[in-house]
């Protein structure tokens, strides 16, 4: 028998004065980095991680419940040295380390040359973002493909003269589509244990959200590929290059773990750039460049992490949590509040997984005292945190992607056009209760 995650809990009352302030570091965040960019008429000017420092600054400040100023920071780091965190880390470093050696060698030229020389233009972007969607949906994680695309997706942006935001963004759309439907997510995981329903029947009920607005936006992709100039080849690296690239998108379509794949590929570019001709002493500096170039994303997310965890000790979760549950109103009540907290909690948390675990139990709370069927709660859970995790600028993912590409994390908000699809076929879907057999 299955553990539940999230079951039914009695969550202490928050006061609308305690709950606002906690939840008001996200506002700082918003104001500081959104509202200043809106105003200066440049989102490129202001730093994502002066805003979280900001953000985190008032977080410790209005955290008076937590004790003195070392007993806040010693909360705030506790959140920010979760496990999940440094895997993360360690994820960030060696996919610097892998792009930087790639790039070195020669690795992603080579991959891009033999991609543009074989696949008419007009084909480039849609296939970018199939292979994303294949690569999500076999690995279960969007991290992971990520790290696989990002690089390329930039290096092709480059070669064709297109927009490198435009291709990091169809690649992060891709990403969560796999992230969404796949059997071996953890958002798959979280969302089914705390449901109570079986992956086979999530992923049923997923499907007539996820693959409507995937072919929606293919069929946006095609469109702005029609009439594309196929660019000219001129470089003459050899083919062998692409080994690093074959290991990586190879060993992450069989779902190895995502670390295993980055190590295998440092290894193989190593192998191919010392039978090249190249020093290990150029290699391991082309490495540490690579890790060096991850800086900002790891203060970043480090700030992040630490600066959400005072929101939820400072009851700000919470506070969420028990003004919306207190206003559902029949089955479609009840649908729309299970998509909105989970999608607020996911933006005040910047991790679909744990937003899902946190709004997991009322989240069947209020299935259960409305007649909404588990597969649907547990798609709507599923799809919702998506879809936030996709359109915020200090999500990992997209941290990860706009590092790897050398862009703002800001850049490719304009050019996802997949999470606001399935936005709009989660609110049909609820507004006409379909599938009707899962409503």
């Amino acid at each position: 028998m299955q553990r539940k995650i999230g079951g039914p809990v009695e969550l202490p009352r928050i006061t609308t004065l305690r709950g606002l302030l906690g939840l008001s570091p996200v506002a700082v965040f918003m104001v500081t980095y959104l509202v200043v960019s809106l105003v200066i008429g440049d989102f490129y000017k202001m730093p994502l991680s002066v805003a979280i420092v900001i953000a985190s600054m008032w977080g410790l400040l209005i955290y008076t419940n937590g004790g003195g100023l070392g007993a806040r920071i010693e909360t705030f780091s506790r959140a920010a040295a979760h496990p999940n965190i440094l895997y993360m880390v360690w994820i960030f470093i060696l996919a610097g380390a892998f792009a930087a050696l790639a790039k070195e060698i020669g690795a992603i030229d080579a991959t891009v040359e033999l991609t543009m020389r074989f696949f008419p233009a007009r084909f480039i972007v849609p296939g970018l973002f199939i292979a994303s969607c294949f690569i999500s949906l076999s690995i279960g994680t969007s991290v992971g493909t990520v790290v696989a695309l990002a690089p390329l997706a930039a290096e092709m942006a480059g070669m064709g003269g297109g927009s490198v935001a435009f291709y990091v963004a169809v690649v992060l759309g891709g990403a969560f589509f796999g992230d969404n439907l796949s059997f071996i997510s953890d958002t798959t995981i979280a969302a089914t244990r705390s449901q109570g329903c079986k992956m086979a029947d999530k992923f049923k009920a997923n499907l007539w959200l996820a693959v409507p607005a995937a072919v929606v936006t293919l069929v946006i992709y095609v469109m702005l590929s029609e009439g594309a100039s196929q660019p000219v080849v001129t470089g003459s690296h050899s083919p062998w290059l692409v080994l690093p690239y074959l290991v990586v998108l190879v060993m992450a379509a069989c779902g190895v773990n995502v670390m295993i794949v980055l190590i295998s590929g440092i290894a193989a570019a190593i192998l191919l750039g010392v039978t090249g001709g190249y020093s290990i002493i150029s290699l391991f500096g082309a490495m540490g460049t690579g890790i060096d170039s991850m800086g900002d994303l790891i203060i970043v997310t480090l700030l992040a992490s630490g600066m959400l965890g005072i929101i939820k000790a400072a009851g700000g979760i919470q506070y969420l949590l028990q003004c919306l549950s207190a206003r559902v109103n029949g089955k479609r009540g009840a649908q729309g509040c299970i998509a909105v907290l989970v999608a607020l909690v996911n933006l005040c948390t910047a991790n679909n997984t744990v937003a899902i675990i946190t709004v997991g139990g009322i989240a069947r709370d209020i299935g259960e005292r409305y007649g909404v069927d588990p597969r649907k709660s547990a798609s709507l859970l599923d799809s919702c945190s998506c879809v936030v995790q996709c359109l915020i600028p200090y999500g990992a993912q997209t941290l990860l992607a706009t590092s790897l590409a050398g862009i703002p994390p800001v850049a490719p908000f304009v050019y996802l056009y997949y999470p606001w699809a399935l936005a709009v076929m989660v609110a049909l879907s609820i507004v006409f209760m379909f599938p009707r057999r899962f409503g």
